[in-house]
């Protein structure tokens, strides 16, 4: 009986994948072998041992201790596009409410309760003050072009506007589904020169964060209308506020509210709704859950934001079992395994072993059952992160 726990809740028609008859699914477990994970922060949980996999329904993963899990060889999944949709249809949202300036005018038309017959002609006068422009013909900068960004630059060109994309590792399933009209920038510089909308779909690194300063608005148009849903410290928010307060930028759309930006008038804050619609959070329970099932049942590995993808297509030899060992990717790793292997005179039937920068991941196919004392030598090799056995259904 495999033990998932839940450390969110997680949308039950997403958890409906685990089967009843051989998994556990409870928000309180002692000793999981999975968890599957929203917004709670695990950075300071104290992490079963048993653990071997953690699933984030959502895509950014700043909520889990990927390095901490890493060197214990626990594999870290996230759920990237099954949310795509939701933050596409907010982010053409984000754009008509920062244009149009549809929040501002519907609080102050409720300013008229109370005129009785006097409303219309009031509200016609006062109109005025809300003017704003169309989306079409003008010009949105997409930096990030992965799941999100694609499906936003293809919307925007339905509308009618001019699209430039920049992400420089921008993937091959990403660029196939790219519109063709979807202008490329060399640099962000060139972007957001030339934009007069800009948003950002890309993940928080080491090298993102900040990514929208100063600098870069000192490079923008006058009247530029920035959209930030993807993280909040990609954009240094002092250099934000300054802008919204000389006129460089028009209005700024975060999903992600802080005191100093709900006291600015320029900015539209919203509560992290990005991913907050029921089809998403049933899309990506979904792909969590599934996820978790291939990798317990069968070893594969599939969207991991720290081990490399690998899946065996032949299923385990019956009376075998199959290893699945997370190691460093040093040299002689597989020799070292295959050598303790022989030495108890079992014959591997089928490997696959694929590597991602300094981390490794063997799926290893037995004919027979290794002694408790072979995988003990396993686990000992020096680099060697994690051993795990499946044993062969029948």
């Amino acid at each position: 009986m495999y033990k998932i726990q839940t450390l969110n809740k997680i949308s039950a028609n997403g958890l409906s994948e685990f089967p009843l008859d051989c998994y556990e699914v409870a928000d309180d477990l002692p000793n999981p072998v999975a968890m599957l994970v929203r917004s709670f922060n695990m950075h300071q949980m104290n992490l079963p041992l048993s653990l071997s996999a953690v699933a984030r329904a959502g895509a950014g993963t700043n909520n889990v201790p990927v390095q901490a899990l890493t060197e214990r060889g626990v594999v870290v999944f996230n759920t990237p596009g099954a949310n795509a949709n939701a933050v596409k249809e907010l982010v053409l949202l984000a754009m008509l409410a920062s244009s149009r300036n549809i929040l501002a005018a519907s609080a102050w038309v409720k300013t008229l309760m109370g005129q009785g017959d006097k409303i219309p002609e009031l509200a016609e006068k006062g109109k005025s003050q809300f003017i704003g422009p169309e989306l079409a013909g003008k010009t949105l900068g997409v930096i990030g072009l992965g799941a999100i960004g694609v499906l936003v630059a293809n919307s925007a060109v339905g509308l009618g506007m001019r699209v430039i994309g920049y992400d420089p590792f921008i993937s091959v399933d990403g660029a196939w589904h790219l519109n063709r009209d979807v202008i490329r920038a060399e640099n962000l510089e060139s972007l957001v020169a030339k934009s007069d909308y800009i948003t950002v779909h890309v993940p928080l690194t080491n090298d993102t964060v900040g990514m929208i300063d100063a600098a870069q608005i000192k490079n923008m148009k006058a009247g530029v209308r920035l959209i930030n849903l993807a993280r909040e410290e990609l954009a240094i928010s002092a250099d934000i506020l300054s802008a919204l307060s000389s006129g460089k930028v028009a209005s700024y759309v975060s999903d992600f509210a802080s005191e100093d930006m709900l006291a600015h008038p320029k900015v539209l804050c919203l509560p992290h709704l990005g991913a907050s619609t029921p089809e998403a959070e049933e899309n990506c329970a979904r792909m969590a859950a599934k996820q978790v099932r291939d990798f317990l049942e069968k070893g594969a590995v599939a969207n991991s934001v720290n081990f490399p993808e690998c899946r065996m297509e032949a299923g385990i030899p019956a009376g075998g079992m199959r290893l699945c060992v997370a190691n460093r990717n040093e040299p002689n790793m597989i020799g070292q395994m295959a050598t303790v292997l022989a030495d108890e005179k079992l014959n591997v039937s089928a490997m696959v072993n694929q590597n991602r920068n300094d981390l490794a991941y063997n799926l290893i196919d037995v004919e027979g059952e290794a002694s408790p004392v072979t995988l003990d030598r396993i686990v000992g090799i020096d680099g060697v992160l994690s051993v795990r056995v499946i044993f062969a259904r029948g």
